[in-house]
């Protein structure tokens, strides 16, 4: 039985398009392998926010082409952004690489896997016509319905959470951002289909989904109609929220220019919608907003996560930030900080300002120095951090509600789960016996990220 190895660089959604795929290999005939070195076929699903990202997975791809010394049959991929951006090129960059295929073709890759890999088996292992020169498959073309076929997921034991793609692709343009070139598009699913697969997962066991889209909250904005006042999304809320088995549902990531008053409510009337929303703020400033093509203002942004609070007053809010884009002076970073200061995240995550490819930021006026970037990058770290570690620090003493994901990642002797708040806590117990189930945890510790407790 041949193996497979696949390796995901990048996001949830990222994430969940590779689950896809491993299950089309197994479904295939294929072990899915977390083993390299034993593999017939390494494929590496790419992410091209951020440059660090592509080099990681150029620079693992170039390592993993030695295991084609002493396994000339091997077949090599990149899956993804990074694949569907730069396309052929990628061969002239990894020279061992068979097969490059782009976001709206995940469903193709098991074909063109297994067809080049079975071609190599028939043959006798030391024949050199086994580097097959000119097999290579490039696959990047746009595919109408794409975004339906990401729909699969791969079974396991005592799973309590999993990931649902509803959407796929962009139509916002910042500015700063590949994402519309790599994901095309904006695609909704219908929402018949994805209710079909949550009640699928309910049936399997699990608890909790998270609804995937790049930007999440206009899914089906342009395929299909409001209905009493309420979005596509709030209508897909209130048709999952139904669905008999699931107890609590997440999304990421919305975008303010969609956060509208029906999407506030549901949150007064959907009791499974978890008190936590991952909601970009990308920058304080109105000047860099305007810089970066992002359609709301500063006060927009802290007038929604006003109302959010007032709507679920246990609201946790995270967010996302970009620190030194182009012509960001003091000034305009300051404001961030004040933001960030005034609002209290319980979580951020800070990104230096990276140049991407075709996009209209890497062409401005303004670039600033790294030093500049890292220090403005660092300052704000420091402020979200020490906000996040008093936020944290007042759960000691309380009781919360955790839902048991399984053996914690960092430590497999124990066990680990979130509160609605998204807030990770470690406990003592037994993984076959509460993994899926929501427990009341008495915190007793903080480390000023991870909350420790004991299952009351």
């Amino acid at each position: 039985m041949p193996k497979v190895h696949i390796r995901t660089y990048g996001c949830q959604m990222n994430a969940r398009d590779s689950e896809q795929v491993a299950q089309m290999f197994a479904e295939g005939g294929y072990t899915v392998t977390d083993r390299e070195t034993e593999a017939d076929a390494i494929l590496i699903n790419t992410c091209s926010v951020r440059d660090q990202a592509e080099q990681k997975a150029l620079g693992k791809m170039g390592l993993m082409g030695a295991y084609r010394r002493e396994r000339p049959h091997v077949v090599y991929g990149f899956m993804g952004c990074m694949a569907q951006s730069r396309g052929p090129e990628l061969f002239e960059r990894v020279p061992h690489l068979d097969v490059v295929v782009g976001t709206q073709k995940y469903h193709k890759v098991f074909d063109y896997v297994d067809g080049i890999l079975r071609r190599r088996l028939e043959r006798r292992m030391d024949d050199p016509a086994l580097s097959l020169h000119g097999e290579n498959v490039c696959d990047v073309a746009e595919e109408e319905g794409s975004q339906n076929t990401i729909r699969d997921h791969t079974p396991k034991d005592f799973q309590a959470t999993a990931y649902v793609s509803i959407m796929q692709g962009c139509n916002m343009r910042c500015s700063f951002c590949i994402v519309p070139d790599t994901r095309g598009k904006e695609r909704g699913r219908p929402i018949a289909e994805i209710v079909e697969e949550v009640r699928r997962l309910a049936a399997g066991g699990v608890k909790e989904v998270t609804l995937l889209g790049q930007i999440v909250n206009l899914y089906g904005r342009t395929e299909f109609d409001r209905i009493d006042g309420k979005s596509p999304f709030v209508q897909l809320l209130e048709a999952v929220h139904e669905v008999d088995g699931i107890e609590r549902i997440r999304f990421t990531s919305p975008h303010p220019i969609g956060y509208r008053d029906d999407l506030v409510a549901a949150f007064t009337y959907l009791p499974k919608l978890c008190s936590h929303i991952h909601f970009p703020m990308q920058s304080g400033s109105d000047r860099i907003l305007r810089a970066m093509r992002r359609p709301y203002k500063n006060e927009k942004f802290v007038s929604i996560c006003g109302k959010m609070r007032a709507a679920r007053p246990d609201l946790a809010i995270t967010t996302d930030i970009i620190v030194g884009f182009p012509g960001e002076t003091e000034e305009d970073f300051q404001q961030t900080l004040d933001c960030v200061e005034q609002l209290r995240f319980d979580n951020a995550f800070v990104f230096r300002y990276s140049k991407r490819k075709d996009t209209p930021a890497a062409e401005m006026d303004g670039q600033l120095p790294e030093r500049v970037k890292e220090e403005r990058n660092q300052r704000l770290l420091d402020a979200v951090n020490r906000i996040t570690r008093e936020i944290n620090g007042r759960l000691v003493g309380t009781r919360q509600q955790v839902l048991c994901e399984g053996p914690s990642k960092t430590n497999r002797a124990r066990l680990g789960g979130r509160t609605p708040q998204n807030k990770i806590v470690i406990f003592e117990g037994d993984a076959a016996k509460l993994t899926g189930r929501v427990l009341e945890v008495d915190v007793n510790e903080s480390t000023g990220f991870t909350l420790y407790g004991e299952v009351v």
